[in-house]
């Protein structure tokens, strides 16, 4: 029997501000999927219309900002006759902790996916103890 579940896409949300902007536009969230192993922490980020000149990563103060900048692909020569992708700004912030080595952190942008590569500190491995007798 087939899965009565259909498969609904999700659009662009835009973020409601806790301040104001200072620059006009929309603002967005990017979704994110994030994995983990013993070792590190992987996060995805989806951020369609984003280059790596319009990307900007952030880290201070054991926060993580991602702000990507979606630029227009028109020309200015054509007219609209249908828009669906909004053009505007992703914005989202992690908080780290001390699980996690700041210093080694990877980034890398492929086809409007960031992939975040965090990981852990020596100390936060899990580890096997050796067990002796006598």
């Amino acid at each position: 029997m087939a899965d009565s579940k259909e498969l609904q896409v999700k659009g662009k949300q835009e973020i409601a501000p806790p301040a104001e902007h200072t620059r006009p536009g929309m603002v967005f969230t990017p979704e994110v999927d994030i994995f983990e192993t013993d070792r590190e922490l992987t996060v995805l980020v989806d951020m369609p219309g984003v280059d790596h000149d319009g990307l900007n990563i952030d880290l201070r103060e054991n926060i993580l900002t991602l702000e990507g900048d979606i630029k227009p692909w028109e020309d200015g020569q054509e007219s609209d006759v249908l828009v669906e992708f909004e053009i505007g700004k992703y914005y989202r912030q992690f908080a780290l902790s001390e699980v996690i080595d700041q210093g080694s952190i990877e980034a890398k942008l492929e086809d409007g996916v960031l992939r975040l590569r965090l990981p852990k500190a020596e100390k936060a491995i899990p580890r096997q103890i050796a067990v002796t007798t006598g």
